[in-house]
C-alpha cells in the first residue's frame, strides 16, 4: 500500500486473504505500507502500528532528511505553503497533531463519579454486523447521559460499544436495561419509513417491554445534530464520569466529522437531544381552558353579566 491511510481498514485486512505462495517457496510473506499521517484511515493505522501496536505489526518512522535523492531545500520551501497541522505531519511524521474537530478534549471535565441523583436516559445508536477480518463495520453504542436538576450540570456515566450481530444487540440493550434499572428512560433513533418503525416496534414488544421505551425520528446532518452537544461541553457544562470507554470516545470525538466511525458521537449527541426533549416536556404545564360559569334563574340564564332567555 502506498499512502495506507487513504485506505479503510476492512480494505487492508481483506487483501491478508491473497497473502499466499508456493509450497516449497521461502521468500516469506509480508504485507508493506508506506503513509503519512492523516487521512480518514489515521486511527486504526496509529493503533496498528504505533500506539498501542499490534504484534508482529512494524513500524519504521522515517523523514525527509533519509531520503538522499530529494532536493530538501526546495521541498521544504514547498511544505510552508501548507497549513501547520498538515506540514508537521508531511516534514515530522508526527501522529499526534489532529486536525481540528467539533469537539476537543479540555472541554470534559473527567470526574471519578456524578452526583447520587441524577434525572438519565440510555441512547442507543444500533448497528447490526458482527466484526471479522474481512469488514470494518459500525458499533452499536449506549450513551447514558444524566443531568443534577439541581444545577443543571449534565454528566456521561456510562458508554457501552459493541459489534455484534442482531441477537447480540438485543441481549446487550437488555442486559444494559436490567442494569441501568426501570427508572432510566431508554431511547433509539428511529429511522426513516416502515423499516424504522417496524424496529422500535419490535424493541418495545420483545427486548425492553415494560420500560419508557421509545423511537426519536432524526433530522439534519451528523454536524448539525451534535452542534448543541458540542456548544454544552465548550461551556463546561458536560463532565464524564471516568471510564474504559473514555480514551477511545475522545479519539473520535477530537477526530469528528473527518473519523471513519462517528457511532458514539451519534450516541451521545441524541442521548443529550433525547433528555432536553424530555426535559421540556416535563417542564410544560397544561391548562385546560375554564368555563365561563352559567347561572339559571327560572327561565334566565346568567351569560357573562346580563341574564338571556333560555335557549
Amino acid at each position: 500500500f502506498d499512502e495506507v491511510t487513504t485506505f479503510t481498514e476492512a480494505m487492508f485486512r481483506f487483501l491478508f486473504s491473497r497473502l499466499r505462495r508456493e509450497e516449497g517457496h521461502k521468500v516469506p510473506l509480508r504485507m508493506r505500507s508506506a503513509s503519512n499521517p492523516g487521512n480518514i484511515g489515521h486511527q486504526w493505522v496509529y493503533r496498528r502500528y504505533i500506539n498501542p501496536g499490534t504484534p508482529g505489526a512494524v513500524f519504521v518512522p522515517s523523514k525527509v532528511q533519509d531520503n538522499p535523492s530529494l532536493d530538501i531545500r526546495e521541498y521544504l520551501k514547498s511544505l510552508d505553503q501548507l497549513d501547520p497541522i498538515t506540514r508537521s505531519r508531511l516534514l515530522d511524521g508526527d501522529w499526534n497533531v489532529r486536525d481540528t474537530g467539533m469537539f476537543k478534549r479540555v472541554w470534559f471535565p473527567i470526574v471519578d463519579s456524578a452526583p447520587h441523583i441524577l434525572r438519565a436516559v440510555r441512547y442507543w445508536d444500533l448497528a447490526a454486523t458482527e466484526e471479522d477480518d474481512s469488514n470494518d463495520p459500525d458499533w452499536t453504542v449506549g450513551a447514558k447521559l444524566g443531568m443534577d436538576e439541581r444545577t443543571r450540570l449534565l454528566y456521561m456515566v456510562d458508554e457501552q460499544r459493541a459489534r455484534l450481530g442482531a441477537q447480540g444487540v438485543e441481549a446487550l440493550v437488555r442486559s444494559t436495561a436490567l442494569t441501568d434499572g426501570i427508572g432510566v428512560p431508554i431511547r433509539i433513533e428511529q429511522e426513516p419509513g416502515a423499516a424504522g418503525k417496524s424496529l422500535v416496534s419490535y424493541y418495545g414488544r420483545h427486548v425492553v417491554q415494560g420500560y419508557d421505551f421509545k423511537g426519536l425520528p432524526s433530522s439534519g446532518s451528523k454536524e448539525t445534530r451534535a452542534a448543541p452537544f458540542a456548544s454544552q461541553a465548550e461551556a463546561g457544562n458536560i463532565s464524564i464520569v471516568n471510564g474504559p470507554w473514555v480514551t477511545e470516545f475522545f479519539d473520535e470525538a477530537e477526530g469528528f466529522p473527518m473519523v471513519e466511525h462517528d457511532d458514539q458521537v451519534d450516541a451521545w449527541s441524541g442521548a443529550f437531544g433525547a433528555l432536553m426533549r424530555d426535559n421540556e416536556a416535563r417542564s410544560q404545564t397544561y391548562l385546560r381552558p375554564q368555563a365561563a360559569e352559567v347561572i339559571r334563574r327560572g327561565d334566565l340564564t346568567l351569560r357573562g353579566s346580563r341574564y338571556r332567555d333560555r335557549e
